[in-house]
């Protein structure tokens, strides 16, 4: 053999490990991971590259011979230097989407979806292996796998029930980020968490709590009207409803409104018609733009099986009080359950997991930053601050589900926030084995 060829096959044997000291070599490293598939798609504003990836995972990560699923995962890519954020979604993410969190650390991001949401769902789906213990495993793999590229520091991220993930994924994997940041997060503590109702009993003020009273008695009282008009919107609109029927469907609107009123704030209080002037079209217009049926339906009853059977047996969740509709209900009575388990199955909820996550919050976790709205229902239920860890409570006043954002922070909270967070990756870092 000449030299040449000799030269030439030790450079083939060479190239993958020169490849991978290579700034523009980001697929090679994801080629070398196992359990994960990828494809480049657009890159955000921003960011050099992004990829969809499928990481494979098991079914029950104490037994892998129970099978295997591919997770969907959407990586961002900025920089090697840079931190990474991990967005940990509550539900399915069918599409790339980018944290402010992500632009404020000018970091890269890996946004995952949810197991047993979207994609992310084994064959033949046993829902017994859908629980925390195996969603926040999920995560840990794949930070595993993502740790061997992005060494800078990790910070974990999410919103609403991803908010709930990202607390629950620190509890079990403490070391695994620097510092978690879970936005409108409740951590509720019973199947029906009576801090709901003590919230919208005392949220804003009389006179708005007693319009939305009013505009529930209205609904109730006219229902030989409603109903009939409820009947052909839903036609409309191509709803089906056989996991509830119409009438359950339109009561259940009606307990919900006061806590979707607050929680997303789709109207202000002065929005809210007279019920004892306006029209029932009127009325019925107002209720449909806050509440509405479409969270009823047999089509988001199965969208939202998963995040019901999560509910109802290890997260919790919320009730209905009727005291106040009494003789007003006709198909449903007691205290109705905002949980729809997956095939009517039985709820199990056993609250000893919870409180033991709650109790941590209050006296072991470090490195949280939690933002919550200060008129969103799920306020009510979110982590009470403590002076026992450190940590950070933003409770924004007048802000709501969907607005309790740092952008909407006043400057010395924010700056307070991301100074907070830099001085904690700093310390990772300087930890680190």
């Amino acid at each position: 053999m000449d030299i040449s060829n000799r030269f030439l096959i030790l450079l083939l044997f060479l190239a993958p490990a020169w490849l991978l000291a290579q700034p523009g070599a980001l697929e090679v490293k994801l080629f070398n991971l196992p359990d994960v598939i990828f494809k480049k798609i657009e890159a955000p504003e921003g960011f050099e590259m992004a990829y969809e990836l499928q990481v494979r995972q098991p079914v029950d990560h104490e037994d892998p011979s129970k099978g295997y699923f591919y997770q969907r995962a959407y990586l961002s890519h900025r920089s090697l230097d840079a931190p990474m954020v991990i967005a940990t979604e509550g539900y399915h993410r069918p599409s790339n989407r980018i944290y402010e969190l992500t632009n404020y650390l000018e970091a890269n991001q890996l946004d995952v979806e949810h197991r047993y949401f979207g994609t992310s769902m084994p064959e033949n789906p046993d829902y017994q292996y859908l629980n925390l213990e195996q969603a926040t495993a999920d995560l840990h793999h794949i930070r595993e796998l993502l740790g061997r590229i992005y060494a800078q520091p990790w910070v974990s991220t999410g919103i609403s029930k991803g908010g709930q993930t990202t607390i629950f994924y620190r509890y079990f994997y403490p070391e695994d980020v620097a510092a978690s940041v879970p936005y409108v997060a409740p951590l509720n503590l019973s199947l029906k968490d009576k801090r709901i109702y003590t919230f919208l009993d005392t949220v804003g003020s009389n006179a708005c709590r007693e319009a939305i009273r009013e505009v529930q008695l209205r609904l109730l009282e006219d229902r030989e009207e409603v109903l009939p008009r409820l009947k052909w919107y839903a036609e409309g609109a191509d709803y089906k409803f056989t996991y509830l029927t119409l009438e359950e469907a339109f009561e259940y609107g009606v307990l919900e409104y006061p806590f979707s009123f607050w929680q997303v704030g789709a109207a202000t209080c002065d929005e809210i018609p007279d019920a004892g002037s306006a029209t029932l079209d009127e009325v019925l217009e107002h209720f449909m733009n806050v509440t509405g049926l479409s969270l009823f339906t047999d089509e988001s009853m199965a969208a939202y099986g998963s995040h019901y059977w999560q509910a109802g047996t290890q997260m919790g969740y919320y009730g209905y009080e009727t005291d106040e509709f009494d003789g007003l209900l006709k198909a449903l009575s007691g205290e109705p359950s905002a949980v729809f388990m997956p095939g009517k199955a039985p709820m199990t909820f056993e609250p000893s997991f919870v409180k033991k996550v709650y109790d941590w919050t209050q006296t072991a976790a470090n490195q949280m930053a939690y933002i919550n709205g200060g008129q969103d229902t799920w306020s009510a239920t979110g982590v009470p601050p403590s002076d026992k860890v450190d940590a950070l409570w933003f409770i924004m006043p007048g802000k709501n589900h969907t607005n309790a954002r740092i952008r909407n922070m006043s400057e010395a909270d924010r700056e307070k926030l991301l100074k907070t967070l830099g001085k904690w990756m700093e310390a990772k870092m300087k930890n680190k084995p």
